[in-house]
């Protein structure tokens, strides 16, 4: 269960996020347009220290009238009401589902008090019960504002990734206090569509600012986003003036250096150093990445960035999956490069987010990869391909920089056992968990994680680029098994339903398909898992002690000719030389070795 706390109303400007319970998401939205293959692409990573990772599937099911759905809060597990079942729901993988849905989120909390403390819809639920009812993006947004108005909202400020097969929006939601908290029932919300060709994000920091008021091809809003903050004394101009974030998430100084950040550096890497973007007067901006640094460092509100860029080439899920795992490398804020990231470039900072020394306070980076993420992923909607084989989650557990993404077809009749909820939580170990294994590499390098770390990215890179041409070869046999599918089920049909249309059939005549679909799916994690496991072995074998050991073309560990039981190779590279400067720099008085007469 995860606990979140404010970002955007941190009590000190210096502290990014409390010590308890802080936690803060990020996701990149790719438009079809901006992708390598023509799809829809987002990336989610649920981080919070009190996650575990597991991949949900609920599987499709029809409802008799009357029946009833209870509602518990998805961060603390509390029970909070129930709420009527429809007559259908649709199968989910995850944070996508048959339809080739997606749905992500970050919190960014808000001015204090929103939350209705009696609602019974909080965040979570909204997410994975409006993926259980929606087809399209469109149609998840006029889902999820009726089920806020008619059950209030439980939750803080959030802003939502979603993403069908043409379309990508970003949805930013507030609620308005409860009837019994003297405020009102409900949400106010703005959601806006990414133009295609572009890529946006968002990073626990709400980033909608001015929004057209007569576009509902492209902005859609509650009735009242604008009237209750004039109610509220948060805004006092025209109309067209208005500002989401402004009045809802006023932007300070944890905002943009915990939160826009991450959003700066996705840019920066997919845009290759690169704003372009058209502005509000319809006019083609180019600036350089760094022209926006002092924004992201939390040095200069007025110099916004935009909602969204043009990346500098096509983007691919392989693309995405590496942006998550960026520590800011080679950027200002670069977190291997500062006494923090001790002998070894470690890229992490424990928590608490802010420290203080002398009266002055200081802060911690906080990157897109972090050592608390659950779960994350890289959804991918494929509209040149029929919904029963188009949707794919890219799905994988704990840090994002030292683990991958395997994929999961979101027509799956079950799920891999290494990534099966109950397999295990965060106070129950199992050898037989994707997160324990993935949890276990990853605070394996954080010990030597300038020699670890690129030794697990290269088997990261070598699966991940593997599987981009395992998929095509798959969907090629799945496609296959769909067509004569289609063919048998048209010839069946045709004469009961003239109208019937195989492309929206899912259903028992598809079987075929969906088999080959889960046995690829369950197949590639649970031989990647076991590759895992034996690699966290070659870990401990390799880098025991501070040593490095050679290897083998063959992965075979090189020994002398003498025993094959003693290394041969053995390497000792010690630490950075950043490190042995600040040494000499702090105890070289009592270190320095006496020169010589």
């Amino acid at each position: 269960m995860k606990i979140r706390t404010l970002l955007c109303t941190a009590a000190a400007a210096g502290m990014i996020m409390a010590e308890s319970g802080a936690d803060a998401c990020t996701n990149i939205i790719v438009t079809k347009g901006a992708s390598a293959d023509g799809s829809c692409l987002v990336s989610y990573a649920a981080d919070s220290h009190w996650l575990y990772g597991e991949l949900y599937f609920k599987p499709e099911a029809d409802w008799s009238n009357g029946s009833m759905l209870k509602v518990f809060d998805w961060d603390s597990g509390k029970y909070l009401g129930e709420i009527e079942q429809v007559p259908h729901t649709y199968k989910t993988v995850g944070n996508m589902n048959e339809h080739q849905l997606i749905i992500a989120e970050t919190t960014f909390g808000g001015r204090h008090g929103l939350n209705d403390p009696d609602a019974v819809m909080d965040y979570g639920s909204l997410i994975y019960i409006t993926l259980q009812r929606a087809r399209t993006a469109r149609e998840a947004i006029r889902i999820m504002d009726e089920l806020t108005q008619k059950y209030g909202y439980y939750s803080e400020g959030e802003s939502f990734s979603i993403a069908d097969k043409d379309e990508c929006w970003i949805m930013e939601m507030v609620g308005k206090g409860g009837e019994k908290s003297g405020g009102r029932k409900g949400s106010v919300w703005v959601a806006v569509r990414v133009p295609d060709g572009y890529i946006s994000g968002h990073a626990n920091q709400s980033r909608i600012t001015r929004f057209p008021l007569n576009d509902p091809e492209n902005c859609l809003y509650s009735h009242d986003v604008i009237s209750f903050a004039r109610e509220r004394g948060w805004f006092s101009g025209e109309d067209a003036e208005f500002s989401f974030r402004d009045a809802y998430c006023p932007l300070d100084f944890s905002g943009m250096r915990g939160c826009e950040a991450r959003v700066w550096s996705a840019f920066n890497i997919l845009g290759k150093g690169k704003f372009a973007y058209t502005d509000c007067c319809g006019k083609d901006v180019a600036k350089n990445a760094g022209e926006y640094v002092d924004y992201a460092m939390g040095h200069n509100p007025g110099n916004n960035m935009p909602l969204w860029i043009k990346p500098a080439g096509k983007v691919s899920v392989k693309d995405v999956a590496d942006v998550m795992r960026d520590h800011y490398e080679g950027t200002p804020m670069d977190m291997t490069q500062d006494i923090g990231a001790g002998g070894n470039a470690l890229p992490y900072r424990w928590r608490p987010m802010g420290f203080e020394v002398d009266g002055q306070k200081y802060v911690n980076e906080r990157a897109i990869a972090t050592q608390q993420t659950g779960f994350w992923f890289v959804g991918q909607s494929r509209g040149s391909l029929p919904d029963v084989l188009g949707g794919i989650i890219w799905f994988g557990t704990d840090d994002a920089a030292t683990s991958y993404v395997t994929p999961i077809y979101t027509n799956v009749t079950t799920v891999p056992e290494c990534f099966r909820q109950g397999n295990g939580d965060l106070l129950h170990y199992t050898s037989e968990s994707s997160f324990w294994i993935n949890n276990r590499i990853s605070n394996a390098c954080y010990k030597m994680y300038n020699l670890m770390a690129p030794f697990v990215r290269e088997r990261i890179d070598d699966f991940e680029n593997g599987q981009l041409k395992s998929i095509a070869e798959n969907d090629l046999r799945a496609l296959e098994l769909y067509r004569a599918a289609e063919k048998k089920a048209v010839k069946k049909n045709s004469k009961k339903n003239p109208s019937y249309d195989p492309m929206t059939d899912t259903g028992a005549s598809f079987s075929d398909v969906k088999k080959c679909l889960t046995e690829y799916s369950v197949n590639t994690a649970q031989d990647i898992f076991s590759a895992w496991k034996q690699l966290e072995e070659t870990l401990l074998v390799k880098f025991i002690d501070g040593n490095v050991k050679a290897q083998n073309p063959d992965g075979s560990f090189k020994h002398t000719a003498d025993s094959e039981h003693v290394p041969d190779g053995l390497t000792q590279p010690g630490y950075t030389d950043f490190w042995k400067e600040a040494v000499a720099h702090y105890h070289g008085d009592i270190v320095r070795e006496p020169a010589q007469r």
